[in-house]
């Protein structure tokens, strides 16, 4: 089991490498689990350091459009592995890592609209961290294992599957679905691909306990 760590003890992790140039962290995790907020806490936490020190690149702006995933039949299960632009976030890391340009565009999602917005959020080459959020930032499969030598930190978030379920049940009432529809949701998608990221990553440096 890989030590753990806290968002403060990463924060200062990340605080201290930074002064050996760019740093690239992957903080992966289940649906559900959090990941997200603790790359912001992160970020924030950085930044009122230093202004200007951190940026967050959200795994989720990778997600194929819907004109793909309708006719592909992949629109049931949005959010599983397979649909996902692996290879623009491996090449948008890969132009992140060499820091020879002004800055990078890089894609979010607007989950209000399941879909991806182009160029919403630019990372500037004088930001020296980098944090990447997303559920398998560190698969073992291909393609996804060509991302992990692109991290120079490599957390996974874990979490119960109690607390994960509640969580995720939230999230699909929040966003006004049927009792089927957040059914289907929950163990006919997150949850099984929550047991996948658990099951199937590797090589993180730490876990965290969120």
């Amino acid at each position: 089991m890989s030590p753990l760590i806290d968002p403060v003890g990463l924060a200062d992790l990340l605080f201290a490498k930074a002064g050996q140039g760019r740093v690239i962290a992957a903080i992966a995790g289940p649906p559900g689990s959090g990941k997200s907020t603790v790359a912001e806490r992160i970020v924030d936490d950085l930044n009122a350091r230093q202004a200007g020190m951190a940026a967050v690149l959200p795994m989720d702006g990778y997600h194929y459009d819907d004109l793909h995933l309708v006719p592909a039949g992949l629109r049931p299960r949005k959010g599983a592995p397979d649909t996902f632009d692996v290879g623009g976030l491996y090449h948008t890391l890969k132009r992140i890592r060499a820091r020879d340009e002004d800055f990078v565009a890089v894609p979010v999602f607007d989950r209000d609209i399941e879909i991806a917005r182009a160029g919403a959020r630019m990372i500037p080459a004088d930001v020296p961290v980098i944090v990447v959020e997303g559920n398998y930032l560190l698969l073992a499969d291909s393609p996804w294992s060509r991302l992990r030598p692109l991290f120079d930190v490599a957390v996974l978030v874990d979490v119960p599957e109690s607390v994960l379920r509640e969580r995720l049940r939230a999230r699909w009432v929040h966003y006004g679905l049927s009792e089927a529809d957040i059914d289907w949701k929950l163990d006919g998608n997150d949850l099984p691909n929550g047991r996948m990221v658990m099951a199937q990553s590797t090589g993180e440096d730490f876990r965290l306990a969120n």
